[in-house]
């Protein structure tokens, strides 16, 4: 169990420890990864910033999601979504997200283009996986840029899940993989929604401490 987010990033971090002064880039899944890669990144001394994915929601259920677009328009679609959602649907949806992705690269990221990925070793952090599809196109989008080798890396996520992203990676660190794992927050005591303001704050404050 996590008190929030601050401590499962400082204990992710401290488990990332080969990677300390690696030249490693740290790259949060907005909003709630932010916190816990903010965390890793500065126990690691990498390099640091957000990568935008968004879960394509189901119309009548927005909680649950049927795949995931990221900013490069790596797209990842459950096989089985069309039974549910037609086609026509699930191209509005996806033009709906990467609406919201825009707007959070420009907001969240300040409209920065994401750091050069080509050659480096990435450690993509989220404050835990549920279905796991938001990571799964961020893996393809750090493919996609030629990365050197990527780490997914997590405070918790359902051992099923950690099997299939882990054949996706080089490397997979998952710190709690609860045997009835039902949703990620069932692992944090302090746990709330994320704001635009806090990932904006939590950035900035790196931006000053790169500066010194």
């Amino acid at each position: 169990m996590f008190q929030d987010r601050r401590d499962a990033g400082q204990r992710l971090a401290a488990a990332l420890e080969t990677y300390r002064s690696k030249h490693t880039l740290v790259l949060a899944i907005p909003r709630g990864g932010v916190e816990v890669g903010y965390q890793v990144a500065q126990y690691l001394t990498a390099g640091f910033s957000i990568i935008i994915s968004r879960k394509l929601p189901f119309p009548d259920e927005p909680e649950a999601g049927f795949g995931a677009v990221a900013e490069d328009g790596s797209t990842f679609i459950n096989p089985q979504a069309t039974r549910w959602v037609d086609q026509d649907m699930i191209a509005g949806i996806i033009e709906q997200q990467k609406r919201e992705i825009k707007r959070r690269v420009d907001v969240l990221r300040k409209g920065l283009p994401l750091p050069g990925i080509e050659n480096q070793i990435v450690v993509l952090v989220d404050d835990g996986i549920a279905m796991g599809s938001t990571m799964r196109v961020s893996i393809d989008l750090c493919r996609n840029r030629r990365a050197k080798k990527i780490i997914v890396a997590v405070p918790v996520t359902g051992r099923q899940v950690e099997k299939e992203i882990g054949k996706l990676v080089d490397e997979i660190v998952v710190l709690e993989k609860p045997r009835f794992f039902h949703a990620v927050a069932q692992i944090y005591k302090n746990w709330y929604d994320v704001s635009d303001e806090e990932v904006i704050q939590i950035m900035d404050q790196w931006e000053r401490e790169k500066a010194r």
